[in-house]
């Protein structure tokens, strides 16, 4: 591998430790805006092509039913030239003339073909009379005109005749204005009108909206023409409507039809659907039924949110989204372990050598103080079974406050602990009173070795000649806290056998008094009253924290320093 790669890998690497959340988040976040952004193009090109259909299908549906219309207006074309040559229209031969139309499915949809003559004021009785005769029963012209109208136009004939045609005959259509208009526009345009939203007499008091297409027939006359009538078509606006959809069936759309325009959409005719979805698309369309306008209103459901392939490109997308961050979030992580696992080892190698030179450290004052006390002790020792003796004590001494800060990790150490250990000896006789109390107060691992050798040495001295070499004495150690960096300890011997005022120094008396006290940094008070000796030591404190090694604390210069004032001392005590 290259330097160009290595470094490749050493930039991303940095990358990943230094941005651990930051990256797999924006990762995250970049593939789930390109998911966002694909799924909002598919639903744009899905609406677009929705749209689409949508308007081919709104078209479809207008062209269908102006078929229907268009095909119902030629007929009654048909219908108008053919009875404008007839001079009276008796009800048979309007009969026949239906039933040899022979409507076809074009013609489907409407309740028939009607004609309705025009009776002009004082031929009311004429026209009772005329449908008493063709029907066998009466169906007088409704309502009476009041004269308001310039003449009357009432149903006359209705085939294919049936009850609902029948509740028909007689009614007046031009009294009542929206078929008044649509049959005023058809005599002006000579051409089938369609009429807006009404309900059909032949409903029978319903309520189910329809239309009818009216056709003007003239009759020559002088000087021009005069109105005969109306040839017309009722429609039910709901079949009206199905009939269209035969020919262009709706699918899964809407279709709903109003006899207005898109800025007045009127009354709503027919309709395929139930109640209004508000989030449905819709397309509208004016559409021209038989010189009428009405309003086409085509609409499909929103379909949710979004569409299945938008959906689907979305939730795959968020998935790989997820997927690369928890991928990446595992690099950071493994980056972090590796990072953390060159720390550790780092800083394990510095432990490691601290702990060797902390070591090195404490083997040479260890040596330097076994060194201090078998140099004092041969020149202390009157022959070889006492030095042997005097010196496996002290060497035990220093052994015992070992294990002590063995077990501690050479952190600090209990005082109560270094004085039970160079007491446990005399601890278990029964002829002999022994106290250590104090609160619980920790040492420095120097201050434990010091006061360790100092406890043995008054210890020695006590079995041999003091409280602890007859039945009867009491040894009292005890300490106290004097301030937040110094204790106070005191050794206390009475009972035992007086002590002599007039002595020599020995040995225990030079380190106690000189070399623990050096180390200890205090002063130590040792007096031998004659009931039995005393000593006070101020023994440094050490509060209770983790453990810093002493890497680094002392130069070699000052180590090399301090090793030479102890040569000393002990030359100057072997002297």
């Amino acid at each position: 591998m290259n330097s160009q790669q290595q470094g490749r890998r050493k930039d991303a690497k940095r990358w990943l430790v230094q941005f651990p959340r930051a990256l797999p988040l924006g990762i995250f976040l970049l593939i789930s805006a390109i998911a966002v952004l694909s799924a909002f193009a598919i639903e744009r090109g899905e609406a677009q092509r929705a749209s689409a259909q949508l308007t081919a299908r709104t078209d479809a549906i207008a062209s269908a039913l102006e078929r229907r219309a268009n095909a119902s207006s030629a007929y009654l074309r048909a219908g108008a030239a053919l009875l404008s040559t007839l001079g009276e229209i008796p009800e048979g031969e309007f009969r026949r003339f239906v039933s040899e139309l022979r409507l076809d499915s074009d013609f489907r949809g409407n309740d028939g073909i009607g004609w309705a003559a025009v009776v002009r004021p004082g031929e009311e009785d004429a026209f009772n009379a005329l449908m008493l005769r063709d029907y066998g029963s009466p169906h007088p012209l409704y309502p009476r005109p009041d004269g308001s109208q310039p003449f009357a136009v009432p149903v006359t004939y209705l085939h294919p005749q049936n009850d609902r045609a029948l509740r028909a005959l007689g009614y007046d259509m031009y009294s009542e204005p929206l078929r008044r208009s649509a049959m005023i526009e058809a005599a002006v345009s000579a051409s089938p009108t369609a009429s807006d939203a009404v309900v059909l007499q032949q409903e029978g008091g319903g309520d189910a909206p329809g239309f009818l297409i009216y056709m003007p027939v003239y009759s020559p006359a002088r000087g021009g023409r005069a109105l005969k009538g109306y040839i017309y078509s009722p429609f039910s606006a709901d079949q009206f409507l199905h009939a269209a959809l035969e020919l262009e069936e709706a699918g899964q759309y809407g279709v709903q039809l109003f006899d207005g325009d898109r800025a007045h959409p009127g009354t709503l005719m027919a309709s395929t659907i139930g109640e209004e979805d508000p989030g449905a698309h819709r397309n509208r369309r004016e559409v021209t039924i038989a010189n009428n306008t009405w309003l086409l209103v085509v609409s499909r459901s929103g379909g949710g949110l979004l569409s299945g392939l938008a959906f689907a490109t979305l939730i795959f997308g968020l998935l790989v989204a997820s997927l690369l961050a928890v991928v990446v979030r595992l690099l950071t992580q493994q980056a972090e372990e590796d990072e953390a696992a060159l720390a550790w080892y780092g800083e394990q190698a510095s432990i490691r050598n601290s702990l060797t030179r902390e070591l090195n450290h404490r083997v040479k004052n260890t040596l330097a103080n076994v060194l201090s006390i078998i140099s004092l002790t041969r020149r202390r020792s009157e022959d070889l079974d006492s030095f042997a003796e005097s010196l496996t004590g002290r060497i035990r001494a220093l052994s015992a406050t070992h294990d002590l800060l063995t077990q501690s990790d050479w952190g600090s150490t209990p005082v109560g602990a270094v004085i039970e250990a160079e007491l446990l000896p005399y601890a278990t006789s029964g002829d002999h009173t022994l106290v250590i109390e104090g609160e619980a107060v920790n040492l420095a691992p120097n201050e434990a070795l010091s006061l360790g050798l100092a406890v043995h040495e008054l210890a020695t001295n006590a079995a041999k000649y003091g409280a602890l070499s007859v039945p009867d004495g009491n040894l009292r150690v005890t300490w106290e806290i004097v301030s937040a960096e110094l204790v106070r300890i005191e050794w206390l011997e009475r009972g035992g056998p007086p002590v002599k005022q007039e002595r020599g120094r020995g040995f225990g008396t030079d380190l106690i008094e000189r070399i623990v006290a050096h180390e200890l940094s205090n002063p130590v008070e040792l007096t031998f009253e004659p009931e039995g000796v005393r000593c006070v030591m101020c023994v440094p404190i050490r509060r209770p924290r983790e453990f810093a090694l002493r890497a680094g604390a002392l130069t070699k210069q000052g180590k090399r320093a301090r090793k030479g004032r102890i040569a000393s001392r002990v030359e100057a005590q072997g002297r």
